[in-house]
């Protein structure tokens, strides 16, 4: 495999620090009138020529009192783009809600799959417990930052793979490749069958414990490896520190349940009832979506289209398939998904959802906060320029349950989220189609609905990209 690293070109000015910190040479002093400190004067011209502009003074009157969403929102995209579709998935269950906790990749998922059952029972409702997965995606990561810790216990602490290792062990967030790793290991189950806790809800306590303790584990492997511990001494270390995982887990979410029975009443009131089954079972009787034949498609534009991606120690279950992309342009995406919509199939996607975006109206749209009105400023960096300056990455995980399409193009699609029914319109919202340009990078989509030539790319070697690059980024 290949590993991808971007070409960066220091400016002078930052080469001339860089080198000052490379030798420990200290940078030298500013001084006073040299153009390098904010002077004086020169605050004094800004400031009189801001007093001076009277549409200064009324932006003041306006954003200084309001969030900038709510003093800034520009009417006409409202106008141009009501919450209607020319399709959308004619199901429309219950949203969900996934509260103070970022497992929006496992609720997108569940939700995915939930389409599938609501359609071969004849139900209104279904919902699938994102509790029961989260159990064990947290238990899964400690296993997998444990494993990553001995692999690289002779590596220095301070190295920066180490230290982004042990920066967020074990986070709320996933990918679409981690859920199907899950669901392919544990199952799934009803909801009833394993409910919320205060601690799925709200996580922030869990996983600083969690957290704490696995830092201290990476200290104790590093220090018995030094030590002259072998192999099977820190593997049995690392049993007894899984095991105490798996108790702090029980304790706050409650032990999830290895057989469940799901009992309902179809739409004709007809009863159905699936007795005392594995989680496996369930998933696998229950659902008809092969999660294993789905691929994620990504829009990189810093790097080559029709190839595939991976990175660097991404994933959550030690021996599952790596985590694997397909780049895609932007247009091939969009066609690709509004074809799933028009065959009735959800499409799972992720997207930095809080780029120009109101969460009161669920509207999404890059022209959406007017900046340049108040503020006489707009941004000119392309979506490449983002990623590489970390202004933008795939932070939200949702559902496409809609499209709107005029004289064969894309216009807006919509979206349910799990944020509750309170949020948006609903608890759906309105994403236009420059919008999706800009801001979505990643959808999934079953291999059977892709051409030839595209899941030809599945046969390459990945090229590698390094741990934090922002195609590894976690939806949360």
């Amino acid at each position: 495999m290949t590993v991808v690293h971007l070409n960066h070109h220091p400016s002078p000015v930052a080469s001339s620090y860089a080198r000052h910190i490379m030798t420990g040479a200290v940078a030298p002093a500013a001084k006073a009138g040299d153009g390098r400190d904010v002077g004086l004067g020169q605050l004094e011209a800004y400031k009189s020529d801001f007093d001076a502009d009277p549409k200064s003074r009324l932006a003041t009157l306006t954003v200084s009192r309001e969030s900038y969403t709510n003093a800034l929102e520009n009417r006409y995209v409202y106008l141009q783009h009501p919450p209607v579709f020319s399709d959308r998935i004619a199901a429309e269950p219950p949203i969900t809600d996934q509260k103070s906790s970022g497992r929006c990749w496992l609720f997108a998922g569940l939700n995915v799959l939930r389409q599938s059952m609501m359609k071969e029972y004849n139900v209104d409702e279904v919902e699938l417990s994102q509790p029961y997965l989260f159990f064990y995606d947290k238990l899964e990561k400690a296993n997998w930052f444990l494993e990553n810790i001995l692999a690289m216990a002779d590596e220095p602490l301070d190295g920066r793979v180490v230290q982004y290792l042990l920066k967020d062990p074990v986070g709320d967030g996933g990918q679409w490749d981690m859920f199907v790793a899950l669901i392919e290991k544990y199952g799934i189950v009803p909801k009833e069958a394993y409910p919320e806790t205060f601690h799925t809800s709200s996580s922030g306590q869990m996983d600083a414990l969690i957290t704490a303790k696995l830092r201290d584990y990476a200290r104790q492997l590093r220090t018995a490896h030094a030590k002259g511990v072998g192999g099977d001494g820190l593997r049995s270390q690392k049993r007894h520190m899984l095991e105490e995982i798996f108790r702090i887990l029980s304790i706050s979410l409650g032990s999830p349940p290895e057989r469940v029975t799901w009992a309902f009443y179809d739409k004709d009131k007809k009863y159905h009832e699936f007795r005392d089954v594995t989680p496996r079972e369930f998933y696998k009787q229950n659902v008809k979506v092969d999660c294993a034949q789905t691929v994620s498609l990504i829009n990189d534009p810093r790097n080559a289209y029709m190839k595939k991606y991976t990175v660097q120690y991404l994933g959550n279950v030690v021996g599952a398939e790596d985590v694997h992309y397909i780049n895609l342009e932007v247009g091939d995406i969009k066609r690709f998904a509004a074809a799933a919509i028009r065959a009735g199939k959800p499409v799972w996607f992720g997207c930095d959802v809080g780029k120009f975006h109101s969460r009161a109206k669920g509207m999404m749209d890059p022209e959406l906060i007017d900046y340049k009105a108040a503020f006489g400023l707009g941004f000119s960096a392309t979506k490449a320029e983002r990623l590489q300056y970390g202004e933008s990455l795939m932070t939200h995980a949702m559902v496409l349950t809609g499209v709107h399409v005029e004289d064969g193009q894309t216009v807006r699609w919509r979206i349910e989220n799990s944020w509750g029914k309170e949020y948006g319109n609903k608890g759906y919202l309105t994403m236009t189609d420059r919008w999706f340009d800009e801001f979505v990078y990643q959808i999934v989509l079953p291999k059977s609905d892709l051409p030839k030539e595209v899941l030809a790319v599945l046969d390459q070697d990945a090229h590698v990209l390094p741990p934090w690059d922002p195609m590894g980024a976690l939806a949360h």
